[in-house]
């Protein structure tokens, strides 16, 4: 049996990510901040579904120092790391609060690193690794007003490969994926005319759902999947290439 520890899993998309994994066979760890309760539903619905498989809620905020450990420490058998846990903020650059950069950068690229530092040898243990980010589209083409998030999601893009070419002869792949818009709650905060005008720059006229964002996860976690990594996969309907 599969284990895989699914950071963010009670945001939009790690959640779908947790349900496709889990009608695949997978044991999860499934990581969260705040979201107990979401979190607690999830692993009732998943041990009433798949009974055979194993689902363990970790709870650890990624800008807690001792959350590294605390995870680590949670896992005893891993074969898959998600990163899908995330936040922005909106402000131009010379308005930006520090304490929000320092969020930014420790919730998505800090606290992830260090955590892969503890977690290498068991991701190596069974010479199949898998290492996923969930980068953006503003990792490669940039965003006014968000321009933290999109430096640190372009930090991501460079870390996948770089770190793929350390693990590689461990049997570990490292790669991202970087959605465009997603209909999700982060893009709730736009009113539906800004929305819309979204959708008609975009090639393909629409928001991805989530479950279009999941399936690539579920293609880099696949065997036959061992020859693909360092790579940054973009799934964003044609939009801001």
């Amino acid at each position: 049996m599969k284990w895989a520890l699914i950071c963010g899993s009670s945001g939009d998309i790690g959640m779908q990510i947790s349900k496709d994994l889990a009608e695949e066979g997978w044991s999860l760890y499934l990581h969260y901040t705040h979201n107990e309760q979401r979190i607690n539903e999830l692993v009732n619905q998943f041990n009433h579904k798949y009974p055979k498989q194993d689902f363990i809620p970790i709870q650890a905020d990624f800008l807690d120092k001792n959350s590294v450990e605390k995870i680590s420490n949670s896992i005893f058998s891993l074969d898959a790391v998600i990163f899908a846990q995330g936040t922005t903020y909106y402000a131009l650059l010379s308005d930006f609060p520090t304490e929000k950069i320092d969020e930014i950068l420790t919730i998505q690229l800090k606290t992830p690193v260090l955590l892969l530092q503890k977690l290498q040898k068991k991701l190596a243990k069974n010479k199949f690794g898998r290492v996923v980010f969930l980068s953006s589209i503003y990792g490669k083409t940039g965003s006014a007003m968000e321009v933290p998030y999109s430096s640190v999601k372009g930090a991501i893009n460079t870390f996948v490969r770089a770190y793929s070419k350390e693990v590689a002869s461990l049997g570990i792949t490292v790669n991202a994926i970087a959605p465009g818009a997603v209909n999700t709650q982060m893009n709730s905060i736009f009113d539906d005319e800004t929305l819309e005008k979204v959708k008609e720059e975009i090639p393909v006229g629409y928001l991805a759902n989530v479950e279009e964002i999941s399936y690539w996860v579920n293609v880099l976690l696949a065997e036959k999947a061992s020859y693909m990594t360092g790579q940054t996969l973009f799934v964003n309907g044609g939009w801001l290439d």
